[in-house]
């Protein structure tokens, strides 16, 4: 599956299908608050973080490419993610484009 951030790919014609969209909702984990809240005192990267944004952010990925393959899609364009906080200690991560085929 072709996956990128540009409304085309490139050299091929493509068909639109429609949108498809995949998401996450992802919650801090207690042991990670108390190392973070150490990592401050320091600075620099929270790795534990890191990785659960990392990890988040590739299981929506493969929401929204499932979603595309059952609509027999080659390729997903123009597409984006976005985080929003749902309540304290829990958020979003969604990401979304147009699902495509690529003409022959």
């Amino acid at each position: 599956m072709i996956i990128v951030n540009t409304d085309y790919v490139s050299g091929k014609e493509i068909e639109t299908i429609q949108l498809v969209k995949g998401s996450v909702v992802f919650s801090k984990n207690v042991v990670r608050d108390i190392f973070a809240g150490l990592k401050t005192l320091v600075g620099g990267e929270i790795a534990g973080y890191t990785e659960m944004m990392n990890e988040a952010r590739q299981k929506a990925t493969d929401r929204m490419m499932g979603e595309a393959m059952m609509l027999g899609a080659d390729a997903i364009v123009n597409v984006r993610f976005a985080t929003s906080t749902l309540m304290a200690g829990a958020a979003e991560i969604i990401v979304y484009g147009t699902a495509v085929r690529i003409k022959k």
